[in-house]
């Protein structure tokens, strides 16, 4: 086979290449169930078939004119399958995150004209049922699980003819590098969700230049939890596929600790806040210690917050450092599965001091940085140690360019930068001039080309004195203090910064144990006096990392986690903003009466 030209090639280059026995695996009915290369091209294949005779085509080729199906559902090799199966006979998979809410749906359901719902289980069926009158494009809502009164996707499946897998081998044939290959929404901090399209080319190459940044060999495993509809996940996923790397879907976010047990995978993508979590768990654990066990775990932990990479640091601190490993850091890598070459985070900034307590630990974390429209890849840390540098998001891929805007905006040029967004010109223009993307980013390059980013353009904010602060890197070192969970800086248009701060609260009622404070509700704890003056002088022991604009000077203590589920982070776990001021909007006018 030649070079691939499209997304769905990666499966006969793969069969090409030594085809595996678990190209895909998840679990069914509590045993890991596995997909060989061959078992999936058949299931593609005759899935493929099952859409034609379902009325499911290219149409046209235009980009209104093809056919869109959407997918509603968890990780699944199912997923996949549907993904390569919907591209190879030129119609539209149009990914949607489950957990969005049912005015959106039915604005991206009837944006995109869609003919055909694939959905996880009930719940997810049931909230499209409830849209199928006001959607009038929407023809058949299959489901993966079986559900009573719904069609199973395996009637797709079962409508396939050898006629029917020539037909789509004709089709396959016609469709092109330069071709649409999904419509991404994205869920935004701000406003109506915009049909991001990607064609083949964007994220193909994305895959390609990409690849030497990943650790080299044939035959590794993945573990994938982060939502394959968010562009991140699923260009790794092609990744995977062309590279001969198997994955394994893990069950829920609340069984990632076991499913790493037992796949021992060799690497994972996540985002900060679930790498922060894996990092309070073991930080609990320690705590948990006690004698010369818990001294050990704190000596070894000091010792990797000085962990500097491509310097040296002596002959006694690398012993020590490789004393540390053998002792604790080897129990760390076992709860991790015990065969991690590297977790790759992206999707919102990491803390550099997680980062490099990690790769002290020889967990080497590579962070990089891009977005939907730019399929998404645009800089990333590599697995090579001299690839690699804290505080930044790697050197750029090979074929991307990016240049530094006179605001300090991030501009980014390549094969990788969308078609646009669906049926609005008037947006494209605005966000791309002369090929050029504005990425919303502000960043600089470090002399030795490394590009570092420094906030989100539309998250500066000036404070009622004229002058501008950059939230974003306040919050991450804020919340390097064990007792801060989450925490969002107020100030625009105030006189002074002020902050809404969730604290960590099994380590604050830890504290407040040893303090001699009785066991109390969240609430109830956060009015004690003595909780709210450590964390007072503990929030000014940061203030001297500030310049004087920055400091916080007032905060307000909240008792309830932020979440997906309840509305104040996005799928992806970022932030937003507008909500939390809104929901919190009391809280903000006590600070500042």
């Amino acid at each position: 086979m030649t070079e691939p030209k499209r997304l769905f090639d990666c499966i006969d280059y793969n069969l090409e290449r030594g085809p595996l026995e678990d190209m895909l695996a998840a679990k069914e009915a509590g045993r890991w169930k596995k997909y060989s290369t061959a078992e999936c091209k058949k299931i593609i294949d005759n899935l493929s078939t099952g859409l034609l005779s379902l009325g499911i085509g290219c149409g046209d080729m235009t980009a209104e004119g093809r056919d869109k199906v959407a997918i509603l559902s968890k990780n699944r090799p199912e997923w996949v399958m549907l993904d390569l199966a919907v591209q190879q006979i030129g119609a539209i998979l149009v990914p949607i995150y489950p957990t969005i809410n049912v005015n959106e749906l039915n604005f991206v359901l009837s944006d995109s004209q869609v003919k055909m719902v694939f959905v996880n289980d009930e719940e997810l069926y049931l909230k499209v049922l409830s849209l199928k009158d006001k959607v009038p494009s929407l023809k058949d809502i299959f489901t993966f699980e079986h559900v009573q009164n719904a069609r199973h996707w395996k009637e797709v499946t079962a409508l396939s003819t050898e006629d029917g897998i020539k037909e789509v081998r004709k089709i396959a044939n016609t469709i092109d590098y330069e071709d649409l290959a999904t419509i991404i929404y994205t869920s935004g901090t701000t406003g109506t969700p915009k049909g991001v399209m990607l064609s083949h080319r964007n994220i193909l190459s994305n895959v390609i230049a990409s690849t030497p940044c990943f650790p080299p060999g044939n035959n590794l495993r993945s573990l994938s939890f982060l939502p394959l509809n968010h562009i991140f996940e699923r260009m790794v996923t092609y990744l995977y596929l062309f590279n001969s790397t198997s994955i394994y879907y893990a069950e829920s976010l609340d069984t990632i600790g076991e499913n790493l047990k037992e796949v021992k995978p060799n690497m994972f993508t996540t985002v900060p806040r679930l790498l922060e979590k894996v990092y309070d768990k073991i930080m609990q654990k320690g705590n948990e210690l006690t004698g010369l066990k818990k001294k050990l775990f704190f000596w070894a932990h000091d010792l990797a917050e000085k962990f500097e990479i491509n310097k040296k640091q002596g002959f006694l601190y690398d012993l020590q450092l490789s004393i540390a490993n053998k002792l604790i850091f080897n129990k760390w890598r076992e709860g991790l599965g015990g065969n991690l070459m590297c977790i790759v985070t992206g999707g919102a900034a990491c803390q550099v001091r997680l980062i490099r307590i990690f790769t002290a630990a020889r967990i080497p974390i590579m962070e990089g940085y891009g977005l939907t429209e730019t399929s998404p890849v645009i800089s990333v840390n590599r697995f090579e140690v001299s690839g690699r540098m804290f505080g930044t998001v790697g050197p750029l891929i090979d074929g991307v360019e990016v240049k530094i805007a006179e605001d300090g905006e991030i501009l980014c040029k390549g094969p990788n930068v969308m078609m646009g967004y669906y049926k609005r010109p008037d947006l494209t223009a605005q966000d791309i001039t002369d090929g050029w993307y504005h990425t919303g980013d502000i960043g600089t390059f470090t002399e030795n080309n490394f590009l570092k980013i420094t906030d989100r353009k539309k998250e500066l904010f000036k404070t009622s004195g004229g002058k501008y602060v950059a939230p974003l890197a306040i919050e991450n070192k804020l919340k390097e203090s064990p007792f801060i969970e989450q925490v969002m800086l107020i100030g625009a248009d105030r006189k002074f910064v002020s902050a809404l701060i969730v604290p960590s609260f099994p380590n604050l009622k830890d504290w407040a144990r040893k303090n001699g404070i009785p066991e109390m509700s969240n609430e109830e704890i956060l009015k004690d006096p003595r909780i709210k003056e450590m964390l007072k002088e503990l929030v000014e022991s940061f203030n001297k990392f500030f310049n004087h604009v920055e400091q916080v000077k007032k905060f307000e203590l909240l008792p309830e986690e932020w979440s997906v589920d309840t509305g104040e982070l996005t799928p992806k776990m970022s932030l937003k903003r507008k909500v939390v001021m809104e929901k919190y909007r009391d809280a903000i006018e006590r600070i500042y009466s």
